[in-house]
């Protein structure tokens, strides 16, 4: 069970200094007791603590750090996803333009530019190279996976009198932010670690939408009707595409729902198995022998079951390395409609990275931004060791040990799910 003590935001001290927002108009402070419950249903059959609530995120009237005498820093870490470049602009805007912080910079490809001995010079961010950014995919600071130690990172902060840094990343980011949080407390240091959460994915707990997801849908959409064509076009035609998602659904059942072409959805979240009557080799086979065409859509982390247990494989980040499951089902597939005497025209599609390449849409846009800017006024208050979550439509203060304890997944249950088992009929088995 989820207690209030999970949602408690820790703070460097008092705010004792006006904001310098305070001379704009209709700038819309938060009051520091505002908070977003947690459950947003009620009646009899709803359980658990109806106070449990998060802080509001949004500028505060009084605010911790001195904005003349701050330094502040940001770093984007792990994959690419849409919206990195329009965070990374609206960070500088905010305090710039708004805080009139008179330092701000960008660390260079990822955790590895905290290090020294990665010989990575920070940059000067200035509105010259941040201008024209937030039309470009990527990340203008660079990205890596991978730690680097706790304690040369909270050094390179001291010497460079860094007092605030924002992390810009997902799961793998967010405990190397918390880790830095830890040493800068141990230290007795006044230092803010904001994060700002970035999961192509969808996958971090607390943040309902996170900027990049509803481009990649859009962009996995198009990917998909064009897999159906082809498949259409084609005597026992079959299009295979692979979608990210790691360890959650949302991009495959998202897309898939958003086309409506796909026949099957798999998912991590629902085990399948290939043979038998009722697996899905029999059941692609019936659905290619009566309709002349079928779209299979496979998110990268479903399936892995059907491989042969081994040793677990961890990228630089932490994360467990899956196995190939697009390969898998294409060979599977050939040597099935092969062994039946079935011709097929078989087009197998894996558009991930073009995916997370592409500039946002302007939904993400506008996430990334406000995401931004509210990490700001998160950090320019005092607050560490936080990231910005999204609860039923508002953003909000979810301490980052809290967000990273587990993983996001698709609710079988749910709206979206439902929805893509009606939409593409495929069997219950797979439920």
């Amino acid at each position: 069970m989820v207690t209030q003590e999970q949602f408690t935001i820790r703070t460097l001290g008092d705010c004792h200094r006006p904001s310098p927002l305070a001379r704009l108009d209709d700038v819309g402070f938060v009051p520091e007791t505002t908070r977003i419950l947690f459950e947003h249903k009620c009646g009899p059959e709803i359980t658990g603590d109806a106070t449990l609530c998060f802080e509001e995120a949004g500028p505060r009237r009084s605010i911790f750090f001195d904005p003349a005498q701050t330094t502040a820093a940001v770093v984007t870490c792990g994959g690419l996803s849409p919206g990195l470049n329009n965070v990374i602009r609206s960070v500088y805007s905010e305090l710039a333009y708004n805080y009139m912080v008179p330092r701000i910079l960008g660390v260079r490809n990822g955790y590895m530019g905290l290090n020294p001995e990665s010989n990575l010079p920070f940059v000067e961010l200035n509105p010259s190279s941040v201008d024209n950014i937030h039309y470009l995919g990527g990340t203008v600071l660079g990205s890596s996976r991978g730690s680097q130690d706790v304690g040369v990172m909270v050094d390179t902060m001291v010497s460079e009198k860094i007092d605030i840094l924002f992390c810009v990343g997902g799961d793998g980011t967010q405990r190397g932010a918390s880790a830095l949080c830890d040493e800068i407390a141990r230290r007795g240091l006044r230092k803010s670690v904001v994060g700002i959460p970035k999961t192509i994915d969808n996958d971090i707990n607390y943040v309902y939408v996170s900027f990049g997801y509803n481009t990649a849908l859009e962009k996995a959409e198009e990917v998909l009707r064009g897999a159906h064509v082809e498949a259409r076009c084609a005597p026992n035609g079959i299009g295979l595409v692979k979608l990210m998602g790691r360890n959650a659904g949302y991009i495959a059942a998202g897309a898939a729902l958003a086309s409506q072409d796909a026949n099957f959805v798999l998912i991590p979240e629902v085990p399948f198995r290939l043979e038998g009557e009722n697996g899905l080799l029999a059941t692609l086979e019936r659905r290619v022998l009566t309709k002349g065409h079928a779209l299979v859509v496979v998110a990268e982390g479903a399936g892995q079951d059907l491989f042969t247990a081994g040793d677990i494989r961890r990228d630089a980040s932490g994360n467990v390395l899956h196995d190939d499951i697009g390969i898998l089902l294409r060979d599977h597939f050939h040597a099935h409609f092969k062994d039946r005497g079935i011709p097929i025209n078989l087009k197998y599609i894996d558009p991930s990275y073009y995916i997370r390449s592409v500039p946002a849409n302007a939904g993400d846009r506008i996430l990334s931004d406000q995401m931004a800017r509210m990490a700001v006024h998160a950090a320019m208050a005092g607050k560490t060791d936080l990231l910005i979550g999204y609860w039923h439509n508002e953003l909000v203060h979810v301490p980052i040990r809290t967000a990273i304890a587990e993983k996001r997944q698709l609710d079988l249950c749910s709206d979206l799910w439902t929805a893509v088992m009606r939409a593409t009929g495929q069997p219950v088995w797979m439920n």
